[in-house]
């Protein structure tokens, strides 16, 4: 077990975490100090000042829970092949199946 050291609101508290989860501890803890700093809860009770940030934290969290859900994109529609081009390859396809053809004849006679 891993032990950090929080600091928040100008208090320390002693935590016990997962070993390699100091990092990630440590920096939850720098969220919530910043909460308890912006809602002007420093100097107040620990129980007040951690209330005052779970309060925060829970509303920021309700807002992106009620967001509505982003709508799939829609697939981009691709325009036809204009008549012209379309009819053009149709002739390079037969003529390419042609010399296919005759080059499979001249390897069956070789």
């Amino acid at each position: 077990m891993g032990n950090v050291t929080l600091g928040i609101g100008g208090r320390e508290f002693m935590l016990a975490c997962a070993d390699g989860e100091e990092a990630h501890v440590l920096r939850l803890a720098r969220l919530i100090d910043s909460k308890v700093t912006a809602s002007g809860a420093v100097g107040q009770t620990e129980t007040r000042m951690l209330l005052f940030a779970a309060l925060m934290m829970a509303d920021e969290l309700h807002e992106l829970r009620s967001r509505p859900e982003p709508q799939p994109t829609l697939p981009i529609e691709v325009p036809a092949i204009p008549a012209p081009f379309a009819e053009r390859l149709v002739k390079i396809a037969a003529r390419v199946e042609n010399l296919a053809d005759l080059l499979e004849t001249e390897a069956a006679n070789a």
